[in-house]
């Protein structure tokens, strides 16, 4: 009599494990599970899994669990080294612990114990494949491959046991197979242990094939299982349930003796370990998301294994309501269509139920008239999902994750799956609360949230936040409890530690600025003074320039939140005057790529003492006259780049401190003869190259006609070697800009508004205004403005006014 047949029986006393072999994450698999539960009623059920989770095994049962979740598993004394065991709610595992806690029967985990598991994945050779789990150790190595029928190895070549079994039965998609045989078959009917004897079979003889495929871990693995059935078959007197992955059950039937088992499990290394539940998601669920016991399509199996009946009508009719929340024409009609194309398709395919690949075909053809694009859409919010799981606040957590928690229920910034953006406006207090939040959590490397450019306001008020919570960042909160018990804590000590260890001036104004962000006023004095006695060391311009803008945005950010940002400004203050005593010696003899980087600093600094200059503080006095006597040195000596000489003359033109007719002349003297046409260029490159360029070219045509000009006088064989230069230029410029350069050039510089333009006009433009043109947009610019009536020509002046 087998194991299946004794325990059918009754389970009585001596009787064979009965030995549940299943798919991870298979809603099959989970329904068999369920049914030979209920039919063999065994007084213990044991599970492939971590048995340090056993004390964990009684919150599945608690209201507030819902799955997805993992059973995490991190070393006491290195949080980074852990592990993921996720379930869902149509994976075997998690249907045979609920069954237990609802028929008040124990249950255990008997795989090899975590403590050995995360020690000995660690090595930078190591293969790590522990039972459906993720790791996060060291060596990012990844588990959940030995124990899933998915994936198995024979000397050291891994194999697809599903693959095996559908080509040898002539099906070339694995999924396809698994879902005609399993998911569409109704197995469990009737005989609830025939599906289990079919797969014990199917796996024994691929096993006899392919053996444990040359992995010790799998042999010490099996043995770890054995030893815990052979302790419940004494404990109970029989009457026990093993579920556990299918191709582990041909080992688990073999007789073995216990001192040999013993002997594989001895002596292994161990860690120190914690375990709890965290949430997880389904996309994590997917093969796609890296996971090695992960399935294609989590949400569709998600689907089957909750729909009491007509699954496919179901399912085609989630599909509609997304496409219509999304503002897609789809109606009934086209949920009637698509159920009837998909069960033909299933028909002509000789399959027993239309699976996920007829039904996103109809879907394709019906509600998406054949586009990808909504399809993608489908695939993304359905077939994978973007369900998120939570866990029960009693569940075990280190007292960080118990701080996090409570600021993000008091912040009402709930952790999800879905990416979302958060827009902040720091005037009020809740979202100053979740700024702070977001910048410390960055600060302890839990990237919850990534700063985004803002779609409105781009005032130092405001702030957007791209969101999304990805469950490896709870062993990210793990691993930063080491620095508190508290979230501003933490962020504190580790962001002094950071200061103390940094490289480079700009890592060190870096986390000034982030500190301010963060509202740190305890980290804030020790970054200072590092930041200060770096600053007072280094003599390298280029290192003092990429400081010198984060610390003058940290000034505005410490405007709009309040801080005191004495120190930091006469620190900035210090910064730039060594930046103007050392940047033209700097800026002397410098090849090519060092030019091209020192206009980048150089365009840096001009933002930031812009800035700088704007900051009430006496201190800053006087900045910008003299950062414009730096610009002027640079634009005259000819041992300076053409680049940065280039940029210079721009940047004082833009300011107002260069006249267009002196821009000109120092323009018209570099682009004579006697200049090397790659020197012309890269003067060129530095003047127009950037925001704004284009349209200086195309209001100021005296500009236009000596870059023409000098153009169509390069040599033919100086020509090619300056083109890469100008198509950089050129090329960043708005499509709209490029085209009225060519209109212009077309025709010739000067001659555009001819019959308008006189001796008093400006380059580019007529003698005066065209009032019938700026009329035109006078009711947009009393729409912005907030005004109730529709301006009037005689309301011009008044608008005008306002605007400026």
């Amino acid at each position: 009599m087998t194991g299946v047949e004794d325990a059918a029986g009754g389970g009585r006393s001596g009787a064979e494990p009965l030995l549940l072999g299943v798919r991870h994450h298979g809603p099959g698999s989970a329904r068999a599970v369920r049914a030979a539960l209920d039919a063999a009623r065994p007084r213990v059920v044991l599970i492939e899994g971590p048995p340090e989770a056993d004390a964990l095994i009684e919150l599945a049962g608690d209201e507030e669990m819902r799955p997805p979740v993992a059973l995490l598993a991190h070393a006491v004394d290195e949080p980074g080294r852990s592990a993921f065991w996720p379930l869902a709610e149509f994976s075997p595992e998690w249907v045979a612990i609920r069954w237990a806690l609802e028929h008040d029967v124990p249950a255990r985990f008997i795989d090899l114990p975590a403590t050995h598991t995360l020690v000995w994945g660690s090595g930078p050779e190591a293969e790590s494949d522990a039972p459906a789990a993720h790791t996060d150790t060291e060596a990012d190595t990844e588990t959940g491959a030995g124990d899933d029928p998915d994936a198995e190895a024979r000397e050291g070549v891994r194999i697809d046991p599903i693959g095996v079994l559908a080509e040898a039965a002539g099906y070339d998609d694995a999924e396809r197979w698994w879902e005609d045989v399993v998911e569409h078959r109704g197995l469990g009917a009737g005989d609830a242990f025939a599906p289990f004897t079919v797969v014990e079979e199917a796996m024994g003889a691929l096993r006899e094939v392919y053996g444990s495929g040359g992995h010790d871990r799998d042999l010490v693995r099996e043995a770890c299982m054995r030893l815990q059935m052979r302790t419940a078959q004494r404990e109970f007197e029989g009457g026990v349930a093993v579920v556990c992955g299918a191709w582990h059950v041909p080992a688990l039937r073999q007789r073995s003796t216990v001192a040999g088992d013993r002997a594989l499990v001895k002596g292994l290394p161990k860690v120190k370990v914690d375990m709890t539940w965290v949430p997880w998601t389904n996309r994590r669920l997917a093969r796609a998301g890296g996971y090695g016991a992960g399935i294609d399509s989590p949400g569709w199996y998600g689907h089957l294994f909750a729909a009491p009946d007509r699954p496919v009508e179901r399912w085609m009719t989630k599909v509609a309501g997304l496409l219509r929340d999304e503002d897609r024409g789809v109606s009934s009609a086209h949920v009637i269509e698509a159920v009837r194309l998909a069960e033909t398709l299933a028909a002509m395919r000789g399959r027993p139920l239309a699976g996920l690949g007829e039904t996103t075909d109809a879907v394709r053809a019906v509600m998406c008239e054949g586009s990808d694009v909504p399809l993608a859409l489908v695939h993304d919010r359905l077939v994978v999902g973007d369900v998120m799981g939570e866990v029960p606040e009693a569940a075990p957590a280190v007292p960080l994750q118990r701080d996090l928690a409570r600021l993000q229920k008091r912040l009402r910034l709930k952790p999800e799956a879905l990416e979302r953006e958060l827009e902040l406006d720091l005037r009020k207090e809740t979202d100053a609360g979740r700024s702070r939040l977001l910048h410390r959590l960055r600060l302890l490397g839990v990237t919850w949230g990534e700063p985004a450019t803002s779609r409105g306001s781009t005032g130092t008020f405001r702030e957007t936040w791209r969101l999304r919570w990805e469950p490896e960042l709870s062993v990210r909160v793990a691993e930063a409890g080491v620095w508190g018990t508290t979230v501003r804590a933490a962020a504190t000590a580790k962001t002094e530690t950071d200061a103390t260890t940094a490289q480079g001036l700009a890592e060190v104004t870096g986390l000034a600025e982030r500190c301010l962000l963060a509202e740190l006023p305890d980290a804030l004095p020790v970054v200072m003074r590092i930041l200060a006695d770096r600053a007072a060391l280094d003599t390298d311009v280029g290192h003092l320039a990429q400081a010198l803008p984060a610390l003058v945005r940290s000034l505005r950010y410490g405007d709009v939140r309040g801080t005191d940002t004495g120190a930091l400004a006469e620190v900035a203050a210090g910064l730039a005057e060594r930046i103007f005593v050392g940047l033209p010696p700097a800026c002397a003899a410098l090849d090519m790529d060092a030019a091209e980087e020192m206009r980048r600093h150089l365009d840096a600094v001009h933002t930031a003492v812009g800035l700088l200059g704007e900051v009430p503080a006496a201190v800053h006095a006087g900045l910008r006259g003299r950062w414009h006597a730096v610009l002027r040195v640079l634009c005259a000596r000819d041992t300076v780049p053409g680049v940065i000489r280039g940029r210079a003359v721009r940047l004082l033109l833009d300011d107002g401190e260069l006249a267009q007719d002196e821009a000109a002349r120092l323009m018209g003297l570099v682009l004579s003869r006697g200049t090397p046409p790659g020197d012309a260029a890269a003067w060129i490159e530095g003047f127009v190259g950037g925001g704004g360029g284009g349209m200086l070219l195309v209001h100021d045509e005296r500009l236009l006609e000596l870059v023409d000009g000098w153009l169509t006088g390069v040599p033919a064989e100086a020509f090619t070697d300056v083109l890469p230069l100008l198509r950089r230029t050129f090329s960043a410029y708005e499509p709209g800009v490029r085209r009225t350069l060519g209109e212009l050039v077309r025709r010739g510089p000067g001659r555009r508004g001819s019959a308008e333009a006189g001796a008093g006009a400006a380059p580019g433009f007529g003698t005066g205004l065209d009032a019938e043109r700026a009329d035109a947009v006078l009711p947009v610019v009393r729409l912005l403005l907030g005004l109730d009536e529709v301006a009037g020509p005689e309301d011009g002046a008044a608008l005008v006014g306002v605007a400026s």
